[in-house]
């Protein structure tokens, strides 16, 4: 896998309300290139709406998030280029496989006949869940679909990962294979920003750990 170009993702002190609601107090992130962020709070501090803000799907309120100096906005072709995002469920066909999926997908990122079918199989067998190939996605177990979902963005090519609780659903073999997932592509030079609730998770991939505040 060729090393991806590097960036700087960074959070200045970003927050965001709504009307009086406060979703996110002002928090400041860095990620550089090659690094881990592992993002920590209880539930309702923010944690996903600051994974949103960096991915370019929501913007800050007050405070600044950028990519490499500019604006990250997912409608930018440098944003949409180095970011690949798994912060809610992805939109899935019922009419599709996961291979079909998986096959769509590397086929709108460049990737084209035998190659966008290799590239699919890849993944489903990285992920341990090639047997389930010619499934529909509403026939998954809830771990299952969460490799799934998985598996439709890391076939994404891109240079930041950004993922908002990989580990749940998943049982303690699949979190162990996902992490060494993560870890491979973090030694080729991928960022990750990760909200995770998972200590071991935390301990063998994050440089960094921002505890998000509550008031």
């Amino acid at each position: 896998m060729p090393i991806p170009a590097g960036h700087v993702l960074r959070a200045t002190g970003a927050g965001k309300k709504i009307d009086e609601a406060v979703l996110l107090l002002p928090t400041d992130v860095n990620v550089g290139p090659g690094e881990c962020v592992v993002l920590r709070g209880p539930n309702g501090s923010g944690k996903t709406t600051m994974l949103r803000i960096l991915a370019g799907t929501l913007p800050p309120s007050e405070g600044e998030a950028t990519l490499d100096g500019s604006p990250v906005d997912e409608r930018h072709d440098l944003t949409r280029t180095a970011i690949a995002a798994l912060v809610g469920a992805p939109a899935t066909y019922r009419d599709l496989t996961l291979v079909d999926h998986l096959v769509l997908i590397g086929s709108t990122w460049g990737h084209v006949g035998e190659s966008a079918d290799d590239r699919a199989e890849e993944m489903l067998e990285l992920l341990e869940i090639d047997h389930l190939e010619e499934r529909f996605p509403h026939e998954l177990s809830s771990g299952q679909q969460q490799l799934f979902h998985l598996a439709m963005v890391l076939i994404r090519p891109s240079s930041i990962l950004i993922l908002d609780e990989p580990e749940q659903r998943l049982d303690p073999d699949k979190r162990d294979l996902l992490t060494q997932i993560l870890l491979n592509r973090k030694a080729v030079g991928t960022s990750l920003l990760i909200a995770c609730h998972d200590p071991a998770m935390t301990e063998a991939l994050a440089d960094t750990v921002v505890d998000i505040r509550v008031e």
